[in-house]
């Protein structure tokens, strides 16, 4: 997430201010800041709480004290305790926009942000997924394991043969294999 939304600033103006608007950023990034801790304080179980012990506090005093005593008369519905509640409602409802709209800004920006890592990822997945495909490929065009060991056996064999001293080889002489003498049968007997 972003540290700040600084706009630009030329190196011809003075540090914080820009040519559009006068007033330094940072003033109003420190407001922005009190009214988020404003708005997260108005928004916790402590100040609800905080806020009923005082009312209660105000009404019982201004009910049971002495007559001299009381600054808020009951007969009229304290109406100062009204004032007041009506005065930090009127304070507190701006504030918590200020906050939301601080919020939405920072939301917009990691919305921003998200996006462009999830495009940064999915283009990351798709070349990661071409390059799968691509070795897939490579692999069915890989001798396998089988016919590496058949074509090593083939040299093997080569080579052997190869290296074995040529041994002469007589010749015989070619002669005619002698004629067969023709065997005649003996007659066989006929049974009559």
């Amino acid at each position: 997430m972003a540290r700040s939304n600084r706009h630009d600033e030329s190196f011809d103006s003075p540090k914080g201010f820009s040519a559009l608007n006068p007033r330094p950023s940072r003033s109003r990034d420190r407001f922005g800041r009190f009214t988020e801790t404003i708005a997260r304080g108005m928004g916790t179980p402590w100040f609800l709480l905080g806020l009923t012990i005082f009312a209660v506090v105000w009404m019982l005093f201004n009910t049971f004290a002495p007559v001299e005593w009381r600054f808020d008369s009951y007969a009229i519905g304290f109406t100062a305790l009204t004032l007041i509640l009506s005065l930090q409602a009127s304070y507190a409802a701006p504030m918590i926009l200020l906050a939301q709209n601080r919020q939405d800004d920072r939301d917009r920006v990691q919305f921003e942000q998200d996006r462009q890592r999830a495009e940064r990822n999915l283009a990351d997945t798709e070349y990661l997924a071409r390059e799968v495909v691509a070795l897939r490929l490579a692999m069915k065009d890989m001798a396998t394991k089988d016919f590496i060991k058949a074509e090593l056996r083939a040299l093997l064999e080569e080579l052997e043969k190869d290296d074995e001293p040529a041994k002469p080889v007589a010749k015989k002489p070619v002669t005619q294999a002698p004629a067969k003498k023709p065997t005649t049968r003996p007659a066989t007997r006929s049974a009559k």
